[in-house]
């Protein structure tokens, strides 16, 4: 029996995960979501983002492309892969011996730096607001 889990969305995209005892023991994946031209007018506007109609059907295209390769590595036998919450966790890929130890610093001085800002209350810096919403 399958199990349908609903993106919240304008959509009717949906994912179908058909019930399975192990990966690729004959049972598929299938992923039946697609990215429509409103999912992408909605994200764009979240992100405050202005596209021209030919950018939209481009993002549709590109959007489903990623969908359809993602379709494709879920069919893939990781039965022996160790499951990585980061990839710094891979052996020779950085992570936690090659960053640089955490060591207190001063910080800058208020009197040297903010006579170099454009805009300051001698506090603070002023930025100028990039969020209209």
């Amino acid at each position: 029996m399958a199990t349908v889990y609903t993106c919240t969305s304008s959509s009717t995209s949906h994912f179908t995960w058909p019930g399975r005892t192990g990966r690729n023991k004959g049972n598929t994946r299938q992923m039946t979501a697609k990215v429509s031209v409103e999912d992408v007018e909605r994200v764009a506007e979240l992100a405050n983002l202005e596209l021209e109609p030919e950018e939209s059907g481009r993002m549709v295209h590109d959007l489903n492309a990623i969908l359809d390769y993602a379709a494709q590595l879920n069919e893939l036998d990781t039965k022996g892969v160790t499951p990585l919450a980061q990839v710094s966790e891979l052996e020779g890929a950085g992570g936690a011996g090659s960053l640089r130890p955490d060591v207190k610093q001063p910080s800058l001085d208020r009197a040297a730096v903010m006579p170099q800002a454009p805009e300051t209350d001698q506090v603070f810096f002023k930025v100028p607001k990039v969020i209209e919403r």
